[in-house]
Protein backbone atom coordinates (compact mmCIF):
# COMPACT_ATOMS: atom_id res chain seq x y z
CA UNK A 1 0.00 0.00 0.00
CA UNK A 2 1.31 2.92 -0.79
CA UNK A 3 1.50 5.96 1.86
CA UNK A 4 -0.55 7.97 -0.40
CA UNK A 5 -3.20 5.68 -0.25
CA UNK A 6 -2.62 5.26 3.57
CA UNK A 7 -2.82 9.07 4.35
CA UNK A 8 -5.94 9.27 2.75
CA UNK A 9 -7.97 6.15 3.60
CA UNK A 10 -8.23 4.81 6.89
CA UNK A 11 -8.60 1.27 6.23
CA UNK A 12 -8.77 -1.13 3.32
CA UNK A 13 -9.09 -4.49 3.52
CA UNK A 14 -6.63 -7.17 1.77
CA UNK A 15 -8.31 -9.84 1.82
CA UNK A 16 -12.32 -11.24 1.47
CA UNK A 17 -14.03 -13.07 4.73
CA UNK A 18 -15.82 -16.04 4.50
CA UNK A 19 -19.27 -16.03 3.16
CA UNK A 20 -22.01 -16.42 5.98
CA UNK A 21 -25.06 -18.74 5.79
CA UNK A 22 -28.67 -16.30 5.43
CA UNK A 23 -30.29 -15.42 8.52
CA UNK A 24 -32.81 -18.44 9.86
CA UNK A 25 -35.72 -16.05 8.87
CA UNK A 26 -34.50 -15.51 5.40
CA UNK A 27 -34.11 -19.21 4.40
CA UNK A 28 -35.75 -22.96 3.96
CA UNK A 29 -38.51 -23.80 5.48
CA UNK A 30 -39.48 -20.33 7.48
CA UNK A 31 -38.38 -18.21 4.84
CA UNK A 32 -41.67 -20.51 2.57
CA UNK A 33 -43.63 -19.22 5.41
CA UNK A 34 -43.19 -16.15 6.37
CA UNK A 35 -43.81 -15.28 2.89
CA UNK A 36 -46.44 -18.03 1.93
CA UNK A 37 -48.56 -18.26 5.35
CA UNK A 38 -47.29 -15.79 7.93
CA UNK A 39 -46.69 -12.51 5.99
CA UNK A 40 -49.06 -10.61 7.39
CA UNK A 41 -51.57 -10.49 10.20
CA UNK A 42 -54.24 -10.95 7.83
CA UNK A 43 -52.46 -13.60 5.92
CA UNK A 44 -51.51 -15.23 9.99
CA UNK A 45 -55.61 -15.13 10.48
CA UNK A 46 -56.84 -17.09 7.49
CA UNK A 47 -53.40 -19.67 8.03
CA UNK A 48 -55.18 -20.34 11.19
CA UNK A 49 -58.67 -20.39 10.19
CA UNK A 50 -57.96 -22.94 7.45
CA UNK A 51 -55.76 -25.12 9.81
CA UNK A 52 -58.65 -25.28 12.21
CA UNK A 53 -61.19 -25.83 9.71
CA UNK A 54 -58.51 -29.18 8.14
CA UNK A 55 -58.22 -30.26 11.24
CA UNK A 56 -62.14 -30.41 12.11
CA UNK A 57 -62.67 -32.32 8.80
CA UNK A 58 -59.81 -34.91 9.77
CA UNK A 59 -61.29 -35.55 13.21
CA UNK A 60 -65.13 -36.05 11.86
CA UNK A 61 -64.01 -37.98 8.58
CA UNK A 62 -60.67 -39.55 8.86
CA UNK A 63 -62.15 -42.14 11.49
CA UNK A 64 -64.95 -42.96 8.51
CA UNK A 65 -62.38 -43.62 6.49
CA UNK A 66 -60.35 -45.52 8.50
CA UNK A 67 -62.54 -47.91 9.79
CA UNK A 68 -63.87 -48.98 6.21
CA UNK A 69 -64.36 -52.22 5.34
CA UNK A 70 -63.08 -53.82 2.11
CA UNK A 71 -64.12 -57.83 2.42
CA UNK A 72 -67.75 -57.95 2.62
CA UNK A 73 -70.82 -59.35 0.80
CA UNK A 74 -73.18 -57.02 2.46
CA UNK A 75 -74.21 -53.95 4.36
CA UNK A 76 -75.14 -55.83 7.43
CA UNK A 77 -71.61 -57.76 7.15
CA UNK A 78 -69.82 -54.21 6.50
CA UNK A 79 -71.60 -53.16 10.05
CA UNK A 80 -71.08 -55.94 11.77
CA UNK A 81 -67.31 -55.85 10.91
CA UNK A 82 -67.15 -52.06 12.02
CA UNK A 83 -68.36 -53.28 15.58
CA UNK A 84 -66.39 -55.93 16.02
CA UNK A 85 -63.22 -54.00 15.32
CA UNK A 86 -63.88 -50.77 16.46
CA UNK A 87 -66.73 -51.11 19.19
CA UNK A 88 -70.96 -50.16 19.24
CA UNK A 89 -71.85 -47.22 17.58
CA UNK A 90 -68.24 -46.86 15.45
CA UNK A 91 -69.19 -46.05 12.17
CA UNK A 92 -66.62 -46.50 8.70
CA UNK A 93 -67.43 -46.89 4.87
CA UNK A 94 -68.12 -50.11 3.39
CA UNK A 95 -65.94 -49.92 0.51
CA UNK A 96 -66.43 -53.53 0.14
CA UNK A 97 -69.86 -52.59 -2.57
CA UNK A 98 -66.92 -51.20 -4.81
CA UNK A 99 -64.91 -54.69 -4.47
CA UNK A 100 -68.06 -56.89 -5.49
CA UNK A 101 -69.51 -53.82 -7.84
CA UNK A 102 -66.50 -52.38 -9.75
CA UNK A 103 -67.28 -54.16 -12.84
CA UNK A 104 -70.73 -52.41 -13.46
CA UNK A 105 -69.24 -48.81 -12.51
CA UNK A 106 -67.64 -48.86 -15.45
CA UNK A 107 -68.84 -51.23 -18.00
CA UNK A 108 -71.86 -50.94 -17.03
CA UNK A 109 -74.70 -53.93 -18.37
CA UNK A 110 -71.64 -54.53 -21.13
CA UNK A 111 -71.05 -57.78 -21.22
CA UNK A 112 -68.48 -59.51 -18.88
CA UNK A 113 -67.02 -61.94 -21.30
CA UNK A 114 -66.86 -58.74 -24.04
CA UNK A 115 -64.77 -56.73 -21.05
CA UNK A 116 -61.67 -57.17 -23.45
CA UNK A 117 -63.33 -54.82 -26.02
CA UNK A 118 -63.96 -51.96 -23.99
CA UNK A 119 -60.29 -52.24 -22.37
CA UNK A 120 -58.74 -52.60 -25.93
CA UNK A 121 -60.85 -49.79 -27.07
CA UNK A 122 -59.61 -47.12 -24.01
CA UNK A 123 -55.79 -48.18 -24.98
CA UNK A 124 -55.88 -47.63 -28.39
CA UNK A 125 -57.73 -44.12 -27.96
CA UNK A 126 -54.85 -43.12 -25.38
CA UNK A 127 -52.59 -44.56 -28.21
CA UNK A 128 -54.35 -42.33 -31.12
CA UNK A 129 -54.72 -39.40 -28.63
CA UNK A 130 -50.88 -39.38 -28.46
CA UNK A 131 -49.59 -37.97 -31.42
CA UNK A 132 -52.14 -35.46 -31.55
CA UNK A 133 -50.93 -34.41 -27.48
CA UNK A 134 -47.63 -34.89 -27.70
CA UNK A 135 -45.27 -33.60 -31.47
CA UNK A 136 -42.41 -35.40 -30.41
CA UNK A 137 -44.00 -38.34 -31.63
CA UNK A 138 -43.20 -40.01 -34.79
CA UNK A 139 -45.80 -38.50 -37.19
CA UNK A 140 -46.40 -42.38 -38.38
CA UNK A 141 -49.00 -42.75 -35.34
CA UNK A 142 -51.70 -40.24 -37.06
CA UNK A 143 -51.99 -43.16 -38.95
CA UNK A 144 -53.96 -45.41 -35.91
CA UNK A 145 -55.68 -41.81 -34.83
CA UNK A 146 -57.57 -41.55 -38.41
CA UNK A 147 -58.10 -45.37 -38.05
CA UNK A 148 -59.54 -44.89 -34.42
CA UNK A 149 -63.04 -43.84 -35.26
CA UNK A 150 -63.56 -47.04 -37.22
CA UNK A 151 -61.99 -49.10 -35.02
CA UNK A 152 -63.69 -47.63 -31.94
CA UNK A 153 -66.76 -48.24 -33.01
CA UNK A 154 -66.64 -51.62 -34.51
CA UNK A 155 -64.60 -52.71 -30.76
CA UNK A 156 -67.77 -51.14 -29.18
CA UNK A 157 -70.77 -51.81 -30.85
CA UNK A 158 -69.59 -54.66 -33.00
CA UNK A 159 -71.27 -55.97 -35.55
CA UNK A 160 -70.13 -55.72 -39.59
CA UNK A 161 -66.29 -55.09 -39.99
CA UNK A 162 -67.43 -53.65 -43.19
CA UNK A 163 -69.75 -51.05 -41.55
CA UNK A 164 -66.36 -48.84 -40.77
CA UNK A 165 -65.03 -49.57 -44.09
CA UNK A 166 -68.03 -48.18 -46.28
CA UNK A 167 -68.23 -44.85 -43.62
CA UNK A 168 -64.50 -44.54 -44.52
CA UNK A 169 -65.17 -45.21 -48.60
CA UNK A 170 -66.98 -41.57 -48.11
CA UNK A 171 -64.35 -39.88 -47.02
CA UNK A 172 -62.08 -41.38 -49.82
CA UNK A 173 -64.66 -39.84 -52.19
CA UNK A 174 -64.80 -36.61 -50.72
CA UNK A 175 -60.58 -36.23 -50.97
CA UNK A 176 -61.03 -37.37 -54.14
CA UNK A 177 -63.76 -34.84 -55.58
CA UNK A 178 -62.39 -31.72 -53.44
CA UNK A 179 -58.68 -32.31 -54.94
CA UNK A 180 -60.20 -32.95 -58.10
CA UNK A 181 -62.11 -29.20 -57.93
CA UNK A 182 -59.00 -27.97 -56.40
CA UNK A 183 -57.10 -28.72 -59.54
CA UNK A 184 -59.53 -27.62 -61.88
CA UNK A 185 -59.40 -24.20 -60.58
CA UNK A 186 -62.66 -24.16 -58.64
CA UNK A 187 -61.40 -23.56 -55.04
CA UNK A 188 -64.18 -22.13 -53.57
CA UNK A 189 -66.73 -24.65 -54.46
CA UNK A 190 -64.28 -27.81 -53.84
CA UNK A 191 -65.42 -27.91 -50.24
CA UNK A 192 -68.83 -27.37 -50.72
CA UNK A 193 -69.25 -30.15 -53.39
CA UNK A 194 -66.97 -32.43 -51.63
CA UNK A 195 -68.76 -32.12 -48.21
CA UNK A 196 -72.21 -32.61 -50.54
CA UNK A 197 -71.16 -35.52 -52.12
CA UNK A 198 -69.81 -37.56 -49.32
CA UNK A 199 -72.96 -36.38 -47.11
CA UNK A 200 -75.35 -38.07 -50.27
CA UNK A 201 -72.99 -40.89 -50.30
CA UNK A 202 -73.72 -41.78 -46.92
CA UNK A 203 -77.16 -41.23 -46.40
CA UNK A 204 -77.89 -43.35 -49.96
CA UNK A 205 -74.85 -45.84 -50.97
CA UNK A 206 -73.14 -46.80 -48.10
CA UNK A 207 -75.79 -49.05 -46.64
CA UNK A 208 -75.45 -50.70 -50.01
CA UNK A 209 -71.90 -51.01 -50.09
CA UNK A 210 -71.78 -52.63 -46.80
CA UNK A 211 -74.29 -54.78 -47.43
CA UNK A 212 -72.56 -56.02 -50.79
CA UNK A 213 -69.23 -56.34 -48.63
CA UNK A 214 -70.78 -58.60 -46.55
CA UNK A 215 -72.09 -60.40 -49.15
CA UNK A 216 -68.75 -61.27 -50.72
CA UNK A 217 -66.64 -61.45 -47.57
CA UNK A 218 -68.87 -62.17 -44.02
CA UNK A 219 -67.04 -60.77 -41.41
CA UNK A 220 -68.16 -59.37 -38.16
CA UNK A 221 -67.97 -59.71 -34.32
CA UNK A 222 -70.65 -59.73 -31.81
CA UNK A 223 -72.72 -57.08 -31.46
CA UNK A 224 -73.43 -55.16 -28.36
CA UNK A 225 -76.88 -53.29 -28.18
CA UNK A 226 -76.53 -49.60 -26.58
CA UNK A 227 -78.70 -50.06 -23.86
CA UNK A 228 -75.72 -52.51 -22.49
CA UNK A 229 -73.51 -49.49 -22.10
CA UNK A 230 -73.43 -48.26 -19.11
CA UNK A 231 -70.77 -46.53 -16.21
CA UNK A 232 -68.01 -45.03 -17.27
CA UNK A 233 -67.72 -46.54 -20.96
CA UNK A 234 -70.79 -44.96 -21.39
CA UNK A 235 -69.67 -41.50 -19.94
CA UNK A 236 -65.86 -41.89 -21.90
CA UNK A 237 -68.03 -43.02 -25.18
CA UNK A 238 -70.17 -39.53 -25.19
CA UNK A 239 -67.58 -37.52 -23.78
CA UNK A 240 -64.63 -38.44 -26.27
CA UNK A 241 -67.21 -38.04 -29.53
CA UNK A 242 -68.66 -34.80 -28.65
CA UNK A 243 -64.77 -33.56 -27.77
CA UNK A 244 -63.52 -34.35 -30.85
CA UNK A 245 -66.77 -33.00 -32.87
CA UNK A 246 -67.14 -29.94 -31.03
CA UNK A 247 -63.83 -28.11 -31.47
CA UNK A 248 -63.81 -28.23 -35.18
CA UNK A 249 -67.61 -27.53 -35.14
CA UNK A 250 -67.01 -24.20 -32.52
CA UNK A 251 -64.20 -22.94 -34.71
CA UNK A 252 -66.32 -22.54 -37.86
CA UNK A 253 -69.00 -21.62 -35.70
CA UNK A 254 -66.57 -18.40 -34.43
CA UNK A 255 -65.13 -17.74 -38.16
CA UNK A 256 -69.16 -17.95 -38.92
CA UNK A 257 -69.94 -15.60 -36.30
CA UNK A 258 -66.84 -12.54 -37.35
CA UNK A 259 -67.61 -13.31 -41.10
CA UNK A 260 -68.81 -10.54 -43.12
CA UNK A 261 -71.60 -12.26 -45.03
CA UNK A 262 -74.37 -11.58 -43.80
CA UNK A 263 -76.13 -15.23 -43.78
CA UNK A 264 -73.24 -17.05 -42.88
CA UNK A 265 -72.72 -14.50 -39.44
CA UNK A 266 -76.83 -14.46 -39.37
CA UNK A 267 -76.94 -18.43 -39.30
CA UNK A 268 -73.82 -19.15 -36.41
CA UNK A 269 -75.14 -16.05 -34.41
CA UNK A 270 -78.55 -17.77 -34.58
CA UNK A 271 -77.53 -21.23 -33.62
CA UNK A 272 -74.79 -20.16 -31.32
CA UNK A 273 -77.70 -18.31 -29.31
CA UNK A 274 -80.29 -20.49 -29.32
CA UNK A 275 -77.74 -23.47 -27.83
CA UNK A 276 -76.55 -21.27 -25.19
CA UNK A 277 -79.79 -20.38 -23.66
CA UNK A 278 -81.48 -23.61 -23.76
CA UNK A 279 -80.69 -26.32 -20.91
CA UNK A 280 -79.12 -29.67 -22.02
CA UNK A 281 -81.39 -31.00 -20.51
CA UNK A 282 -83.63 -29.88 -22.86
CA UNK A 283 -81.50 -30.57 -25.77
CA UNK A 284 -81.53 -34.08 -24.54
CA UNK A 285 -85.06 -34.76 -24.21
CA UNK A 286 -85.11 -33.54 -28.08
CA UNK A 287 -82.67 -36.24 -28.83
CA UNK A 288 -84.27 -38.80 -26.85
CA UNK A 289 -88.58 -38.09 -27.87
CA UNK A 290 -88.32 -35.88 -30.78
CA UNK A 291 -85.50 -36.40 -33.40
CA UNK A 292 -87.28 -39.78 -34.61
CA UNK A 293 -90.21 -37.59 -35.76
CA UNK A 294 -88.58 -35.57 -38.24
CA UNK A 295 -86.71 -38.79 -39.77
CA UNK A 296 -88.41 -41.53 -42.04
CA UNK A 297 -90.58 -44.13 -40.54
CA UNK A 298 -89.35 -47.43 -39.54
CA UNK A 299 -85.68 -45.28 -39.29
CA UNK A 300 -83.59 -46.20 -35.95
CA UNK A 301 -81.76 -43.60 -34.90
CA UNK A 302 -79.32 -45.10 -32.08
CA UNK A 303 -79.73 -43.19 -28.88
CA UNK A 304 -76.11 -42.72 -28.03
CA UNK A 305 -75.64 -41.46 -31.44
CA UNK A 306 -78.54 -38.77 -30.69
CA UNK A 307 -77.15 -37.77 -27.29
CA UNK A 308 -73.53 -37.53 -28.76
CA UNK A 309 -75.48 -35.16 -31.59
CA UNK A 310 -76.71 -32.81 -29.33
CA UNK A 311 -74.16 -32.99 -26.58
CA UNK A 312 -71.63 -31.68 -29.58
CA UNK A 313 -73.99 -28.57 -30.26
CA UNK A 314 -73.97 -27.71 -27.17
CA UNK A 315 -70.35 -27.63 -26.78
CA UNK A 316 -69.53 -26.38 -30.10
CA UNK A 317 -71.74 -23.45 -29.23
CA UNK A 318 -69.75 -22.56 -26.05
CA UNK A 319 -66.74 -23.26 -27.37
CA UNK A 320 -67.51 -20.54 -30.33
CA UNK A 321 -67.54 -17.68 -27.90
CA UNK A 322 -64.47 -18.90 -26.36
CA UNK A 323 -62.55 -18.67 -29.70
CA UNK A 324 -64.25 -15.87 -30.47
CA UNK A 325 -62.99 -14.28 -27.74
CA UNK A 326 -59.36 -15.34 -28.53
CA UNK A 327 -59.73 -13.73 -32.15
CA UNK A 328 -60.80 -10.59 -30.43
CA UNK A 329 -57.84 -10.82 -28.56
CA UNK A 330 -55.45 -10.41 -31.29
CA UNK A 331 -54.40 -7.23 -32.49
CA UNK A 332 -55.48 -5.82 -35.63
CA UNK A 333 -51.97 -5.79 -37.20
CA UNK A 334 -52.21 -9.75 -37.10
CA UNK A 335 -54.71 -9.55 -39.67
CA UNK A 336 -53.21 -6.66 -41.88
CA UNK A 337 -50.01 -8.41 -41.56
CA UNK A 338 -51.70 -11.54 -43.27
CA UNK A 339 -53.36 -9.12 -45.43
CA UNK A 340 -50.01 -7.50 -46.73
CA UNK A 341 -48.27 -10.97 -47.17
CA UNK A 342 -51.62 -11.57 -49.63
CA UNK A 343 -52.88 -14.36 -48.01
CA UNK A 344 -56.22 -15.23 -48.79
CA UNK A 345 -58.75 -15.91 -45.92
CA UNK A 346 -58.24 -19.80 -45.28
CA UNK A 347 -54.47 -19.66 -45.42
CA UNK A 348 -54.58 -16.62 -43.46
CA UNK A 349 -56.60 -18.20 -40.71
CA UNK A 350 -54.74 -21.49 -40.79
CA UNK A 351 -51.43 -20.31 -40.92
CA UNK A 352 -51.36 -17.06 -39.14
CA UNK A 353 -55.16 -16.06 -36.93
CA UNK A 354 -56.10 -19.16 -35.46
CA UNK A 355 -52.83 -20.42 -33.84
CA UNK A 356 -52.89 -17.39 -31.69
CA UNK A 357 -55.92 -17.35 -30.86
CA UNK A 358 -56.02 -21.01 -30.09
CA UNK A 359 -53.28 -20.80 -28.28
CA UNK A 360 -54.98 -17.50 -26.19
CA UNK A 361 -58.50 -19.74 -25.83
CA UNK A 362 -56.69 -22.47 -24.15
CA UNK A 363 -57.96 -22.30 -20.48
CA UNK A 364 -61.77 -21.68 -21.69
CA UNK A 365 -61.53 -24.50 -24.26
CA UNK A 366 -59.91 -27.32 -21.44
CA UNK A 367 -62.74 -25.28 -19.12
CA UNK A 368 -65.51 -26.80 -21.84
CA UNK A 369 -64.23 -29.72 -21.96
CA UNK A 370 -64.02 -30.34 -18.57
CA UNK A 371 -67.49 -29.29 -18.29
CA UNK A 372 -69.08 -31.81 -21.04
CA UNK A 373 -67.42 -34.41 -19.79
CA UNK A 374 -69.00 -33.97 -16.27
CA UNK A 375 -72.10 -33.42 -17.79
CA UNK A 376 -72.54 -37.04 -19.45
CA UNK A 377 -73.67 -37.82 -15.84
CA UNK A 378 -76.79 -35.99 -17.62
CA UNK A 379 -78.21 -39.25 -20.21
CA UNK A 380 -79.64 -40.59 -17.01
CA UNK A 381 -82.89 -38.42 -17.90
CA UNK A 382 -83.22 -39.91 -21.16
CA UNK A 383 -82.95 -43.75 -20.16
CA UNK A 384 -79.45 -44.14 -19.73
CA UNK A 385 -76.98 -45.80 -17.33
CA UNK A 386 -74.47 -43.20 -16.29
CA UNK A 387 -71.94 -43.58 -13.34
CA UNK A 388 -72.90 -41.50 -11.08
CA UNK A 389 -76.89 -41.63 -10.58
CA UNK A 390 -77.96 -44.51 -12.52
CA UNK A 391 -75.18 -47.28 -12.13
CA UNK A 392 -75.28 -46.16 -8.32
CA UNK A 393 -78.97 -46.52 -8.21
CA UNK A 394 -78.85 -49.85 -9.61
CA UNK A 395 -75.89 -50.66 -7.13
CA UNK A 396 -77.80 -49.72 -4.02
CA UNK A 397 -81.29 -51.41 -5.33
CA UNK A 398 -79.92 -54.90 -5.09
CA UNK A 399 -81.03 -56.30 -1.35
CA UNK A 400 -77.48 -56.45 -0.23
CA UNK A 401 -76.04 -52.80 -0.62
CA UNK A 402 -79.83 -51.72 0.51
CA UNK A 403 -78.35 -48.68 2.48
CA UNK A 404 -74.96 -47.60 0.93
CA UNK A 405 -74.75 -44.07 0.32
CA UNK A 406 -71.60 -42.41 0.30
CA UNK A 407 -69.10 -45.10 -0.99
CA UNK A 408 -70.18 -45.11 -4.16
CA UNK A 409 -70.30 -41.65 -5.00
CA UNK A 410 -66.86 -41.32 -3.98
CA UNK A 411 -65.73 -43.68 -5.56
CA UNK A 412 -67.34 -42.20 -9.35
CA UNK A 413 -66.49 -38.48 -7.92
CA UNK A 414 -62.52 -39.86 -7.43
CA UNK A 415 -62.30 -41.33 -11.60
CA UNK A 416 -63.77 -38.04 -12.94
CA UNK A 417 -61.77 -36.38 -11.18
CA UNK A 418 -58.54 -38.33 -12.22
CA UNK A 419 -60.03 -37.46 -15.80
CA UNK A 420 -60.67 -34.00 -15.29
CA UNK A 421 -57.09 -33.19 -13.67
CA UNK A 422 -55.54 -35.22 -16.47
CA UNK A 423 -57.13 -32.57 -18.87
CA UNK A 424 -56.33 -29.70 -16.44
CA UNK A 425 -52.31 -30.56 -16.50
CA UNK A 426 -51.86 -31.00 -20.04
CA UNK A 427 -53.83 -28.04 -20.62
CA UNK A 428 -51.17 -25.91 -18.81
CA UNK A 429 -48.24 -28.19 -19.84
CA UNK A 430 -49.38 -26.77 -23.32
CA UNK A 431 -49.25 -23.41 -22.35
CA UNK A 432 -45.98 -23.71 -21.08
CA UNK A 433 -44.92 -24.94 -24.39
CA UNK A 434 -46.58 -22.67 -26.60
CA UNK A 435 -45.77 -19.54 -24.39
CA UNK A 436 -43.35 -18.36 -27.07
CA UNK A 437 -43.47 -15.04 -26.88
CA UNK A 438 -41.99 -14.92 -23.04
CA UNK A 439 -38.47 -16.85 -23.59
Amino acid sequence: MSDTHAETVPYVRETMLPQLAPPSSQAGAVKWLRENLFSGWFNTLLTVLGALVLVWLAVHFLPWFLHGVWNANSVAECREAIAQAWGDGATGACWAVIRERWPQFLFGFYPSELYWRPVLALVLLFAALAPVLFPSLPRGMMALTALYPGLGYLLLWGGSFWFPVAVYLGFVIGYVVFTSLAKAGQALLAPILGGLVVLLYWLFLSGPVERALEAVIPLSIQSVPSNAFGGFVLSITIGVAAIALSLPMGILLALGRRSDMLLVKALSVGFIEFIRGVPLITLLFTASLLLNYFLPPGTNFDIILRVVIMVTFFSAAYIAEVIRGGLAALPRGQYEAADALGLDYWKAMRLIILPQALKISIPGIVSTFIGLFKDTTLVIFVGLLDPLKGITDAVRASIEWKGVYWEPFIFVGLIFFIFNFAMSRYSMHLERRLRREHR
